[in-house]
């Protein structure tokens, strides 16, 4: 329901913004635990997705990377650039060119550039897209199928656009991010809060979550139609809940257990087992204070994940790094397993 409802906004938003130049909404991707099958059983379900943006005719995205920031923390800004489009002009294209033509001529008869609705400077601004992704979502509701049976009620955001959909007792949020693909690769650098106090408004920080749901749906399509990888993940979490154990610490492992076994040992009768081999891989990551990244560094993924080159080429980020560093963190990581 979440898909469609997504894929109906998407195409009532580009029929909304087509006569201005903001940027093009590509199809939504669903990721995180409620799209990939093991939502903490005690949590409320927050359905993330992922819109793509694409700069619009004109327009030119480049990422330029925050170089005081390191992996898997890495900052970014996009900056906006402005392209000639006198050819298209010449073809009967319906676009005046913002280098050629004079401010006055532009103003009069074009609406105005990116730069000047949605940026800061040259880059641009991540809550100023979502203030106006939340106004286009408030414009087009009532335009889609959904509107009929769901009551829409816009939560506070200021790096997303969240949103509840509620239908008699039953209850959904959903929380929409955008961001920009890195090439053709399914790396992505989005408008995700990253728990920092303060974040600039024009920075992006970069996300693979796109890239392990990716992997996951991979290892749906392979693995047997008992498989009970997530039930082992979800299980797990909800014990975990109120350590310092994170959720993406435990994905992370199952992941790499997924990625180096056999598929057919994920049976139902074998959850005990595997349940146990998660454990026993936590444990010796935590005796050796290291926890290698899933997708930064590593040589063995499918083929279908795209990466870019240098992300495979790397040393995989510690994920365990504070723990190295710090012995009483270590010491009460290990109380806590």
């Amino acid at each position: 329901m979440v898909t469609r409802l997504m894929d109906n906004f998407t195409r009532a938003f580009r029929h909304g913004s087509s006569n201005g130049f903001y940027p093009v909404l590509q199809q939504a991707i669903g990721m995180d635990n409620a799209f990939e099958g093991w939502s903490p059983c005690t949590q409320a379900v927050v359905y993330y997705v992922l819109v793509p943006l694409s700069p619009p005719a004109g327009h030119a995205f480049h990422l330029e990377l925050d170089s005081a920031a390191k992996m898997p923390g890495r900052n970014f800004r996009v900056r906006v650039e402005l392209e000639c489009t006198c050819a298209r002009e010449q073809l009967g294209d319906n676009v005046l060119c913002f280098l050629h033509h004079s401010e006055e001529e532009l103003s009069r008869n074009q609406e105005p550039s990116l730069l000047q609705t949605l940026c800061t400077g040259p880059y641009l601004d991540v809550e100023k897209t979502a203030r106006w992704l939340y106004r286009l979502v408030r414009a087009d509701w009532l335009l889609l199928p959904q509107s009929y049976q769901w009551h829409l009620m816009l939560l506070p955001s200021g790096r997303s656009c969240k949103m509840q959909l509620s239908k008699g007792n039953e209850s959904l949020v959903v929380e929409v991010l955008f961001g920009v693909r890195q090439g053709d690769s399914d790396i992505f650098v989005s408008s995700q809060p990253t728990g920092v106090h303060f974040m600039p408004s024009t920075t992006w920080h970069e996300t693979y979550a796109v890239a392990e749901a990716n992997f996951l749906r991979h290892v749906a399509r392979r693995a047997p139609q008992d498989s009970w990888h997530c039930k082992c993940l979800q299980l797990l979490t909800c014990v975990l809940m109120g350590t310092g154990f994170s959720s993406y610490a435990l994905k992370t492992v199952v992941m790499h257990l997924l990625n180096t076994g056999a598929l057919s040992q994920w049976h139902r009768r074998e959850f005990l087992q595997r349940t146990v081999d998660i454990l026993d891989y936590l444990r010796f990551s935590l005796d050796k204070k290291r926890l290698d990244h899933f997708v930064i560094g590593n040589e063995r993924l499918p083929e279908e994940i795209t990466l870019l080159p240098d992300f495979q080429r790397v040393e995989p980020p510690n994920l365990f790094w504070h723990l190295a560093h710090d012995p009483d963190a270590h010491r009460e990581a290990m109380q806590e397993y």
